[in-house]
């Protein structure tokens, strides 16, 4: 196994790809052991005549909260500054609306930062190489961090490698749910403003290449139901039931991810994870946007950090040196034209995900098949038990905006 940097925005050293290989590994054998299950190869290369789909993908916008508090207090939470991309950017991929003042002294939106890259890709350059991320920080910033933005301190040349780690994390990456991190004192979220006041990269703990290796082992088993002496392919509804995790259903990406997965393995074939392994954005219909009447300028809508087809980075918006702001761009969809005020409109008409393979066709033996019950109802997204958090924060923003 050999996966390269993600989107190949970087050049590795061999040793630093290694590395890179190694984080993927343990995130793998964390989830092996219960999701055992000959329909996945965490090495792409064990795959026989492998074909690459992009067809498992999903919008960017966030899910879960639309379900239960609808569309429009959805915006509002998932615009609602930091407070909002903590809470419910959960669909790996997280994002930051930048601020500036215009000419009246107002504050407004200027643009908005988008990205989908790792939190444990870029912490496994920071312990490995902090020359190196320090470099990736400046190319996204525009400006070179100092090292205690970065770590917290004066020179991480001078720590160990797990002091390193536990440094970058506490300051810019967050403790993504690693039980060691915990264990150190990491908070779940950054304490610097690097990765606060900019989407440097995905934060939130759930948003990691262990959840992605996760959903795609779910799905990688040849479930049915049975019916009699028949066999039917399962339905999300089934599946998730069955195992009681009917949360997953409930945003875009998980089902997406693990049925999308499944459907090919019902007809015996067996998927891996495509090199280099990363969450990529899909460009947008820009039709749908415009200033003053006009299409956007080129500049308005820059990709970075991955090859094309494999960017992992979105700013949109005018540049710092134009007089316009990011509600001065139009929407539109259907018969209504509105002012782009945050992210929440932009991610709906993006499209977010991994590339996958999946190999030659094997038969699927009578004993590999595992039988399902039929789910007893439709997976209901809208309960009050699995909606609480949202409708908390909800309320809260009510609240602080009465």
């Amino acid at each position: 196994m050999s996966y390269d940097a993600p989107g190949r925005a970087d050049e590795l050293t061999d040793e630093l790809r290694a590395r890179w290989n190694e984080t993927i590994a343990r995130a793998f054998d964390n989830q092996a052991d219960r999701l055992k299950t000959r329909f996945f190869a965490l090495d792409p290369g064990a795959l026989r005549q492998p074909r690459r789909s992009d067809a498992v993908k999903w919008p960017g916008d966030p899910g879960k909260p639309a379900y239960c508090v609808g569309e429009e207090m959805a915006r509002k939470l998932a615009d609602w500054g930091l407070t909002g991309r903590r809470a419910v950017h959960l669909e790996y991929c997280e994002y930051q609306t930048v601020d500036a003042t215009d000419s009246s002294g107002a504050t407004r939106p200027k643009r908005v930062e988008v990205t989908t890259e790792f939190r444990e890709y870029w912490t496994c350059v920071a312990i490995h190489d902090p020359d190196r991320v320090r470099a990736m920080a400046t190319g996204v910033l525009g400006f070179e961090p100092t090292w205690e933005e970065l770590y917290g301190a004066a020179d991480p040349h001078a720590l160990d490698p797990e002091a390193r780690e536990i440094a970058f994390a506490t300051t810019c990456a967050g403790h993504g749910n690693d039980r060691r991190l915990r264990a150190a004192g990491v908070p779940a979220q950054p304490t610097g403003r690097l990765n606060s006041e900019r989407a440097l990269f995905m934060t939130h703990p759930i948003n990691g290449i262990d959840d992605l290796i996760y959903v795609v082992l779910f799905g990688a088993h040849a479930y049915c139901v049975g019916e009699g002496e028949a066999r039917r392919r399962a339905a999300g509804d089934d599946v998730f039931s069955a195992f009681d995790v009917t949360h997953l259903a409930c945003n875009h990406s998980d089902p997406t991810i693990s049925l999308g997965t499944y459907d090919v393995v019902f007809e015996g074939r067996q998927a891996a994870i495509a090199d280099p392994l990363g969450m990529y954005i899909r460009r947008p219909n820009l039709a749908l946007f415009s200033y003053r009447g006009a299409p956007l300028p080129d500049d308005w809508v820059r990709f970075s950090r991955g090859i094309e087809g494999h960017h992992q980075r979105l700013v949109f918006g005018p540049p710092d040196d134009h007089e316009a702001f990011l509600d001065d761009i139009t929407i539109s969809v259907g018969a209504s034209d509105e002012p782009l005020t945050g992210g929440y409109r932009l991610l709906r008409e993006l499209e977010i995900g991994p590339y996958l393979l999946f190999g030659e066709t094997d038969p699927i033996a009578d004993d590999e098949w595992e039988v399902l019950a039929p789910a007893p109802a439709p997976i209901a997204c809208n309960e009050p038990a699995s909606c609480r958090s949202v409708r908390d924060l909800a309320a809260r923003y009510e609240g602080e905006h009465a």
